[in-house]
């Protein structure tokens, strides 16, 4: 699976931690409410922004791993969460933060979860957690990745897996086409097979539930608005791109729809949020 650019992560993050959903959250939190300090595994972890979005939630101290295939988003993702940090100081390879009252331990792991989903797992955190990941990963995969997490007891927060729902004003007639044909491109390899795209949280769960994991669902939709008008345009224009590839839609209709868009008001992008964990 190929990097995601760091504009585009920088972007979408305020919409992220914006959408991500408080109840689950919170769920999460409580779980560990009476723990010192908490090991975690951020699997895909871009730059860093899941941390960001998670840690307030998590005890006092904790030590954070994360994971990725793309080295120069792992530099970016040191760079951005030291700029971020109340303080910061380097121990090793590791870099220690202060935020919040809270102690927070950096750890950057390049890896390939495809072939190493096993190795990285073995590390034995206490959480995994990833965002906007599992979506892109294919159903085989993530029946594997669940069992690996159910053989060894591990519970999973992911945030912002794309759910299929997308609702733009104003209207265009060919919205149907649009969406029906980016779901299509949603389900091509994107490096794990045949990705899962919007059905991928309900794989999830279906596999954690027939494992005997107890298992929360929310929604985490991104709510855009005028305000935000630089993230939809890199969303439309990304959508379209994606809808060409597919040639499921004629190039003029999808340009005459992307012009259309340029003057969105307002959107919606639907994400699920999934809290797995051993009964």
């Amino acid at each position: 699976m190929s990097g995601f650019s760091p504009d585009w992560l920088a972007l979408r993050e305020p919409a992220d931690h914006a959408a991500r959903n408080p109840q689950l959250l919170a769920a999460v939190g409580a779980h560990f409410s009476s723990r010192p300090s908490l090991t975690i595994v951020d699997l895909g972890c871009g730059a860093g922004s899941n941390l960001r979005g998670t840690y307030s939630a998590l005890p006092a101290r904790q030590h954070w791993t994360l994971v990725d295939f793309d080295e120069r988003l792992l530099g970016v993702a040191r760079e951005r969460l030291a700029a971020w940090a109340d303080d910061v100081r380097e121990q090793g390879e590791e870099l220690v933060l202060s935020k919040g009252g809270k102690t927070i331990t950096v750890d950057t792991r390049k890896a390939d979860l495809n072939k190493d989903l096993e190795w990285v797992l073995g590390w034995q955190p206490d959480l995994v957690t990833a965002a906007a990941l599992f979506d892109l990963t294919s159903k085989r995969w993530l029946e594997r990745f669940v069992a690996a997490l159910v053989s060894q007891n591990v519970p999973l927060y992911t945030v912002l897996t794309y759910d299929g729902r997308e609702q733009w004003q104003p209207k265009h007639d060919a919205d149907a086409r649009v969406l029906a044909a980016f779901h299509h491109h949603q389900h091509s390899d994107k490096g794990f097979g045949p990705a899962a795209g919007p059905d991928a949280t309900e794989a999830m769960a279906e596999a954690f539930r027939k494992s005997g994991f107890a298992v929360s669902t929310g929604e985490s939709p991104w709510l855009i608005d005028e305000s935000q008008r630089e993230l939809a345009e890199a969303l439309t224009k990304g959508i379209a791109e994606a809808v060409t590839e597919t040639g499921h839609v004629d190039p003029a209709t999808v340009a005459d729809w992307l012009e259309a868009k340029r003057a969105t008001i307002s959107g919606l992008v639907g994400h699920q949020d999934l809290w797995a964990r051993p009964v």
